[in-house]
């Protein structure tokens, strides 16, 4: 340091750094920045890079970084570099828990959920991947094991597991809680299975959960305002179902109807990110009536 160069009193300091005395003084007293001398009063007094230290020293602290590391950025131990490649990392970490917080405070706040609740929901929030993934198999072990096309299930779920990403949005962690509770429920469960038994492959109504065929079917039917009890109607599940067994044809939509399964399917997608498709209750309701409408004994 040049001997003419003027030394600076912490008070001088804090005019030019705008900083608070009391920063300076705690970050003096940590070692972060030192003296170069004391006055004959016994005041610190500062070389003038003690104004560039101090600026680096504050937006290290902004950053996050702690006294140990800007001791060390400083004494030229480490780069600022190396630091702030540790620090994002940290940051990501911070975000995804900010996030998760952020969607299970949401999903409280949106259910109004009870104290027992709220414990339930913040757990599964906050299931590791490997968690998650023994979730989900339990529920299709249990739903699926035994029935005719049960491997093709599985190996579709393989191809496209069902795993929240790293940085999940609102929408995507809400729709997993919503998917876990309702995986996790004894009589969804029971109710499912029932479902992928009538709709397995090779019996009469397998086409209705599984294809987009039938959905469209319906749609243009009720867009011609074809009445499901009328004569039309009856061309109509020719068409869809040709000659099968029209009460096993309507045993397998009233399965799929009670195990909600448009609501499965749309969780799904939108846990894996996807867009779901749209909501088809209306052409459900309308094939259930053309159904019963043809079982029905003519009079």
């Amino acid at each position: 340091m040049n001997d003419e160069e003027p030394l600076l009193t912490i008070g001088q300091l804090a005019d030019r750094t705008r900083l608070s005395v009391r920063s300076i003084r705690r970050w003096s007293d940590a070692g972060v920045i030192t003296p170069a001398r004391r006055s004959a009063g016994g005041y610190r007094l500062y070389g003038p890079d003690a104004v560039v230290r101090l600026g680096l020293v504050h937006s290290l602290r902004q950053l996050g970084l702690g006294m140990e590391e800007v001791r060390l950025v400083l004494r030229d131990e480490t780069t600022v570099a190396e630091v702030a490649a540790r620090h994002v990392a940290a940051v990501d970490a911070q975000m995804r828990a900010l996030r998760v917080n952020r969607a299970v405070l949401s999903a409280i706040a949106h259910r109004g959920s009870t104290t027992e609740e709220t414990v339930l929901v913040n757990r599964l929030a906050r299931l590791s991947v490997e968690e998650r993934r023994t979730i989900i198999e339990d529920f299709m072990k249990e739903v699926s094991d035994g029935l005719r096309g049960a491997d093709a299930l599985k190996e579709r779920l393989h191809r496209s597991p069902l795993e929240l990403p790293d940085h999940p949005s609102d929408e995507q962690v809400e729709a997993w809680l919503e998917l876990a509770e309702l995986i996790q429920d004894p009589d969804h469960r029971a109710r499912m299975r029932r479902m992928l038994e009538l709709n397995a492959p090779g019996r009469p109504g397998s086409s209705i959960w599984f294809t987009l065929h039938v959905v469209q079917v319906v749609a243009e039917a009720r867009e011609r305002g074809v009445d499901p009890a009328g004569p039309q109607a009856a061309a109509v599940l020719s068409r869809l179902f040709r000659d099968a067994d029209r009460a096993e044809v309507l045993a397998a939509l009233r399965a799929g109807l009670t195990a909600d399964a448009q609501r499965f399917r749309r969780l799904l997608s939108l846990v894996r990110g996807n867009r779901p498709r749209p909501i088809a209750e209306e052409d459900y309701l309308w094939l259930e009536r053309a159904l019963e409408a043809e079982l029905a004994p003519r009079t």
